[in-house]
């Protein structure tokens, strides 16, 4: 307890309990009224709730999976940065915002402006961000914004060149907020030596934020390279992921773009969204510790059954980084992001992990069908491989959400654009009441 919030006493625990059955809602009733829990079918395949000019995605009769951002498949505009050997976020964050790949001039004409707005206001770190440090850096990026809204002359207009303004400032700032939160966090946790980087105008996005997080600066280009396709394949991926439907329907209600932001960010923190790449690299911990040849295929079966039965790590029942609402036997991003990732192992001599991994997405689709009943294929998701990648770029594990957060406002500012232009009805599904009409009693009537 502290700050003169109320403790978790007795008392509102002995609360909390009676108020449990009145919440209770019998799973029956969602058959029976025709309810699509979580906005899904039984397929798990989503209610639609709008239309988006952002981003496709797509799922052939086999199950394998297909993204385009504004229409162009994201396995060519990776393959096209490989080719050219150039990073590729910020002409990502381009084509997000605006709808087509930017010609030579336009994309350094937008760096610069992103350059330009990457100005967090005077004392903004030392009052803001070092004096009240949080354990949880997803928090510390949400107080940020929200703070970010009182140095701001023209919060609250949301007409579209203000609020493109706001979002790209917010796009280029993110990767400060984040880093300078860490650094404050693990300073006030651990002491020792405190640094704050100022980033350097001349390098990307994915550069920077290895600049600034490190004590002596240094990256290697396999490593910067490797950052940069994972904030390219986190900045989008339909308006209907949970964080960018909160978008949506913060914007519908006319409120700022740092109210949306900021909410945006509190969806992705949930570790069934962005928190979920943390789950699976403890999960790979605690599998590293108790299976003990992790070649043997039979062994690492027994261990991945014995999640299902809840019988092993966080006992949740869970073999994270696998399955998705969309895909059922391939997530592109996935995909493109594997090469990279045993690139990289290589050089950082851990390809004996990387087998290992490999080993658990080949061996979890088939431990699934064998344990659960389900309706569709089960997939290795984006977020099976990204812990593993930072892990091995030194980041901690603190910033493994927040860097996600880093990508996926370039969709996010995208789709509160689009929410703008387009809609003018506030977003308000219904609910369905089943709770029985009851008589007012008396006080004196009432029975403990």
């Amino acid at each position: 307890m502290g700050y003169g919030l109320i403790g978790l006493t007795p008392e509102i625990k002995g609360l909390a309990d009676k108020s449990v059955e009145g919440y209770r809602i019998d799973p029956s009733l969602y058959t029976l009224y025709d309810v699509k829990r979580g906005l899904r079918d039984i397929n798990g395949n989503g209610v639609i709730a709008g239309l988006t000019n952002i981003s496709t995605i797509n799922v052939d009769e086999n199950g394998q999976g297909k993204l385009f951002y504004r229409g162009i498949d994201v396995e060519d505009i990776v393959n096209g940065f490989i080719k050219a050997k150039r990073f590729g976020f910020e002409e990502t964050i381009y084509l997000l915002l605006f709808g087509k790949m930017p010609t030579a001039t336009e994309l350094e004409d937008f760096r610069k402006i992103l350059v330009d707005a990457r100005n967090l206001p005077t004392t903004f770190t030392r009052d803001i961000i070092m004096k009240s440090p949080s354990d949880n850096m997803m928090n510390i990026l949400a107080k940020s914004v929200l703070a970010l809204y009182s140095y701001d002359e023209n919060a609250n207009d949301i007409t579209i060149p203000n609020v493109l303004r706001q979002c790209i400032s917010l796009i280029t700032l993110f990767p400060m907020l984040a880093v300078y939160g860490y650094h404050t966090y693990r300073y006030t946790r651990n002491g020792g030596s405190f640094f704050i980087h100022d980033p350097n105008p001349d390098l990307s996005i994915a550069e920077n934020l290895l600049y600034m997080l490190r004590a002596d600066k240094k990256y290697t280009e396999l490593e910067a390279r490797i950052l940069d396709m994972a904030l390219v394949l986190h900045a989008e991926h339909g308006g209907g992921n949970n964080s960018t439907f909160t978008v949506h329907v913060v914007s519908s209600s006319g409120t700022d773009t740092y109210s949306a932001i900021a909410a945006a960010l509190g969806s992705l923190k949930g570790p069934k969204h962005g928190g979920a790449n943390i789950k699976v690299a403890l999960m790979f911990d605690d599998m590293k510790k108790n299976v003990k040849d992790w070649t043997d295929e039979n062994e690492v079966k027994e261990y991945l059954k014995k999640l299902l039965h809840k019988e092993a790590f966080d006992k949740a029942g869970l073999i994270y980084g696998m399955g998705h609402a969309v895909y059922s036997h391939s997530d592109p991003r996935a995909t493109v992001f594997k090469g990279f990732v045993e690139n990289l192992s290589n050089e950082k001599g851990l390809h004996d992990e990387f087998n290992l991994y490999a080993m658990v997405e080949r061996l979890a689709p088939q431990v699934i069908a064998e344990e659960r009943r389900i309706y569709k294929g089960v997939c290795a998701n984006v977020d099976f491989y990204s812990g593993f990648v930072y892990r091995m770029l030194g980041i901690p594990d603190e910033l493994f959400t927040p860097l996600f957060a880093i990508s996926r406002i370039a969709g996010w500012s995208a789709h509160r654009i689009e929410e703008l232009i387009n809609s003018n009805k506030i977003i308000r599904p219904a609910y369905k009441a089943i709770s029985p009409v009851r008589e007012y009693t008396d006080m004196e009537n009432r029975m403990d």
